[in-house]
């Protein structure tokens, strides 16, 4: 009871920032377009076939693990290979954790390293490295894979009504380190932010 009055006041309070929000993103075509939707063991197995052939793909967020910076629906990332850059500490990659369960998540450790920013350029990557995963919005739990199950690294954040934000742009990466330095308080951050759509 408590934490849903809690959550109500927190609704009122910030209900200025929830406006700002959706006519920042209010997407006029979004309301008429028709998708279809695929399930995800179908679509991102096609989508990794695709980037090992060197193409980006470009696909919606499903899911809540990423927020504050995706949010379910509504963002799109564009994906490409990491053979091209390498991987580092702070990327938001497509990885297979388990034979056709994917995850979009980020990387916070590779093989022992965990400095953000700090990682391997393509050629220091072995397959075999050891990449730990966590969502932005995850307040628990890690995922573990291989260097070799990393399928698309992001590129780029599309949100409605086209803005798109590069994922190498400077105030992007300071945000999600602080993001992430942040990660003893998330939960509760997360329920602010959660107050606030």
């Amino acid at each position: 009871m408590f934490k849903n009055a809690l959550k109500t006041i927190a609704r009122v309070i910030l209900s200025p920032i929830r406006r700002l929000r959706e006519r920042k993103y209010a997407d006029s075509q979004s309301n008429s377009a028709s998708r279809v939707e695929m399930p995800n063991e179908k679509l991102l197995p096609l989508v990794r076939a695709m980037i090992d052939k060197g193409h980006t793909a470009t696909i919606i967020v499903k899911g809540y693990s990423m927020r504050p910076f995706l949010e379910h629906l509504r963002d799109k990332v564009e994906l490409e290979s990491w053979k091209e850059t390498g991987l580092f500490v702070g990327d938001a990659v497509l990885a297979e954790i388990a034979p056709g369960h994917f995850v979009l998540h980020r990387i916070i450790e590779i093989d022992k390293v965990n400095a953000f920013g700090q990682g391997f350029r393509p050629e220091q990557v072995r397959p075999d490295m050891q990449i730990t995963l966590r969502g932005d919005g995850n307040v628990v739990g890690t995922e573990a894979c291989k260097a070799s199950d990393i399928a698309g690294k992001v590129l780029r954040y599309i949100r409605p009504a086209g803005h798109i934000m590069e994922a190498s742009d400077p105030k992007l990466i300071k945000r999600i380190e602080r993001w992430n330095r942040l990660y003893p308080f998330r939960r509760y951050l997360l329920f602010l932010y959660r107050a606030s759509i």
